[in-house]
């Protein structure tokens, strides 16, 4: 895992997301991939934060979701998020890394393992239900025993999103502002001031 130098985007973020903080829903945006067939697939995720001293966001994600697949197929993604409080909007077009449980980077599963201690019993438990997308199973499917509050199920994965271009729209002012930031294939980052 490379630390990098957080970018002003990053920084600006952070902000965004201090000043959004009574808005519970802050904490959601939506994450587009690609799916196997080529059509688009988009959901909304929770933001868990970032990464370490990286400038990857974390999600979580069931081994047993169709995302998997789709992230296999084709890593890239791009995330939108919208700030109603200072109306800003930020699209995060990146790689994803899927963290499981036979992932063989002892830092990435230790990563893995205290995101999984981080969740509420309400979301650890959602990982012991049934098949995530496959016809409604009976209700004591989703009864299970509360799972360890230490230990990840098998099911649980880490889902890192590296941004390689962010698009920055600041709704208030006349005009308003936007801002695209992009990395190159050495990690700096440059900031180009475009029209909204």
């Amino acid at each position: 895992m490379t630390t990098t130098t957080l970018p002003d985007w990053r920084q600006i973020l952070t902000g965004v997301l201090h000043r959004n903080r009574k808005q519970p829903y802050s904490r959601y945006f939506q994450l587009a991939t690609v799916q196997t067939d080529g059509y688009p697939a988009n959901r909304t995720v929770v933001f868990r934060g970032f990464l370490n001293n990286t400038n990857q966001l974390k999600i979580i994600t069931d081994s047993r979701s169709q995302k998997i697949e789709q992230i296999q197929h084709q890593p890239f993604a791009e995330a939108c998020w919208y700030f109603t409080e200072t109306r800003e909007q930020f699209r995060l077009l990146g790689k994803l890394t899927l963290i499981g449980a036979s992932t063989s980077d002892t830092e990435l599963l230790n990563a893995r393992t205290s995101t999984w201690q981080e969740l509420s019993d309400n979301a650890r438990i959602q990982f012991a239900w049934a098949h995530p997308g496959k016809e409604r199973a009976n209700p004591e499917a989703f009864t299970p025993p509360q799972p360890d509050a230490v230990k990840p199920l098998p099911e649980f994965c880490l889902l890192l999103l590296d941004p390689v271009k962010v698009d920055h729209l600041q709704l208030r002012g006349e005009p308003q502002n936007r801002y695209l930031y992009t990395r190159d294939e050495l990690g700096n980052w440059t900031c180009l001031e475009i029209n909204p």
